[in-house]
Formats: C-alpha cells, structure tokens, sequence
C-alpha cells in the first residue's frame, strides 16, 4: 500500500491541505487524522509518504510539526505524468 504515491486517503489529504487558508500555517497530523476519520498513526504514516516524495513541506505551528502542499513540487509532478513520464 504504501509503495505508491496515489492512494485514496493520500489524495484526500493533499485535498483538505488545499483547501486550507494559504495564510495558515498547515496543519498537524493529528488535525488531519480528525477531519478525514482516520488513527493519528495512519494520518502520520500518509503524511510521511507525502513528505518523502517531496509533496508536503513540514514546519512549526505551535510547536508541533505541521504539513503544507508544496505547491511547486505538485506541479512539476502533474507536468511529469502529463508528458507521459
């Protein structure tokens, strides 16, 4: 399951961290996990997917790590799968 960039709960996170404020400053694992329904542990493991693929960037927010989209790195991805790889 977790050898493929595309899953279900991975595009759902990448969805609901689009859908956030760009002001904001992203949001915890544990802010994901309750918004989707999903174990803290499940939401951590998606998330740490995403960050190594270099999809999410991590940061500060109230002394807990937070996940951001990386924005650039998402559109050199869709360019890629666009060209056909």
């Amino acid at each position: 399951m977790l050898r493929t960039p595309v899953d279900g709960t991975r595009l759902r996170i990448l969805t609901l961290l689009r859908e956030q404020d760009a002001a904001a400053d992203g949001l915890t694992a544990e802010a994901v996990a309750a918004r989707l329904g999903l174990p803290r542990p499940a939401a951590l493991t998606h998330l740490r997917l995403l960050t190594a693929l270099g999809l999410l960037r991590t940061g500060r927010c109230a002394g807990r790590v937070c996940y951001r989209r990386d924005e650039a790195r998402i559109a050199e991805v869709t360019r890629l799968f666009e060209k056909g790889w």
